[in-house]
């Protein structure tokens, strides 16, 4: 599939496309996608001063999230991976064009699809304001609304650390996002946003195989605005996720690829540091949670009150929108917190749809994740962990090998514990 993605004063019929997305604007072209119009009025009123090829890293997330819902799955030859041809209009495309395998590589680990990108010129740089802002938080943290987030930006504070706190809204998590923000820390400054991506006939339910590459991109921009960044140093962007979820190995051989999510994944976060430091931008991206497991994370959070009085209100289900903004109960990462809620408190407030997984019937007979953790926990048990694993760490990338697959074990180990506890079987 191409696809361009340029300001709306590009003259997308030079390009051929199957097609065209306005980037930061509106069309009035049904044919036509837009992404990004009121990002870039959220940004403007921050009267903040960001780095341009933070700009430019942006245009391409951008780019990539529209990809992502125009890319039907079903129409590829193999029913799963995509191709791809995207043209992005950047500021500097000379040093993007230099190094655009590097990002090929990024966005194919990411999704698993396949990726052909070309920059041309044509991005955005809007003047800076007369009042230029240069906030004084000392880092950055992404605040999704999620459980690791929220147990990430009270450790952070915790540490005597002041971050300001990113969030890509979603539907659902916007006022959850706001509040978790005002909690912490007597109140963190809060940049919260949406791509509001929008492309005709787009693939239902959407692929998320792409989403932290807009995460992360909210995160370098606004770090690249901190008077600290201004002044010529490194600012540490946090993005928290416990390792098991991180590393997220396929639990049987038929979840393949992103089935199991990348989001997080140790490649994903070496591969984008790589091209950060390329790109100059002193943006340094830690998961200070990488070995940790989730159940680990709530044992150990350093503001026990706070957690407790808000935990259960965090979202955590891959379909918290499909079954009407409450968590299902039984996809791997609902198991993945219902396990950490039992390894913390042995208790669970958080309502769920389906809450009694033991029921051999018609009903739940649709629970592969339940099924495949089972399956998970019974191969490993037979074969060992790093057989299990497969190639999931074998990248040369991924250091620290031997602690990641301690981490995964412990967190398969919370998974069969909560499963036994329920009477899964």
């Amino acid at each position: 599939m191409k696809i361009t993605c340029a300001l709306s004063d590009f003259d997308f019929d030079g390009v051929p496309s199957d097609l065209d997305v306005v980037l930061y604007g509106d069309t009035g072209i049904p044919t036509r996608g837009t992404v990004g119009a009121a990002l870039k009025r959220d940004i403007i009123r921050e009267k903040v001063v960001p780095a341009a090829r933070s700009w430019d890293f942006l245009s391409l997330a951008l780019a990539v999230v529209c990809a992502d819902l125009a890319g039907h799955r079903g129409r590829s030859p193999d029913g799963w991976t995509r191709e791809f041809d995207i043209t992005v209009s950047v500021i500097d495309a000379g040093f993007w064009n230099a190094h655009v395998e590097l990002v090929q590589q990024l966005l194919a680990f990411l999704t698993t699809d396949r990726w052909t990108v070309r920059f041309t010129e044509g991005g955005i740089l809007p003047q800076p304001h007369r009042k230029a802002a240069h906030p004084s938080e000392d880092c950055v943290v992404l605040l999704s609304g999620g459980l690791d987030s929220y147990v990430g930006a009270i450790d952070i504070v915790s540490d005597g650390k002041r971050p300001l706190a990113v969030s890509q809204m979603v539907r659902g998590d916007g006022e959850k996002q706001c509040a978790f923000a005002a909690e912490i820390g007597g109140g963190l400054r809060h940049f919260q946003a949406n791509h509001n991506a929008g492309v005709p006939d787009p693939e239902s339910p959407p692929s998320q195989r792409a989403r932290s590459i807009i995460f992360f991109a909210y995160g370098v921009l606004m770090a690249t605005t901190l008077a600290r960044y201004h002044a010529g140093e490194e600012v540490t962007l946090y993005v928290c996720e416990n390792g098991f979820i991180a590393v997220n190995p396929p639990l049987t051989g038929a979840r393949l690829g992103s089935l199991s999510t990348r989001t997080t994944h140790p490649v994903v976060l070496s591969l984008l540091q790589q091209l950060l430091n390329l790109a100059g931008l002193r943006a340094r991206v830690v998961n200070p949670y990488r070995f940790k497991t989730k159940g680990e994370m709530l044992r150990e959070c350093k503001d026990q009150a706070l957690l407790e009085a808000h935990a259960y209100q965090t979202t955590s289900c891959g379909r918290f929108k499909h079954f009407g903004y409450k968590h299902c109960g039984r996809c791997v990462p609902c198991l993945v917190r219902r396990a950490a809620f039992h390894a913390w408190k042995g208790s669970d407030p958080t309502h769920y749809k389906y809450d009694n997984l033991a029921p051999n019937d018609k009903e739940h007979a649709g629970f592969d994740d339940v099924r495949s953790a089972l399956i998970a926990i019974a191969e490993r048990r037979e074969v060992g962990t790093k057989r299990w694993l497969g190639a999931t760490l074998s990248s040369a990338l991924v250091s620290d090998k031997e602690d990641l697959i301690r981490t995964v074990e412990r967190g398969l180990d919370e998974i069969q514990t909560l499963l036994i506890n329920l009477g899964v079987r």
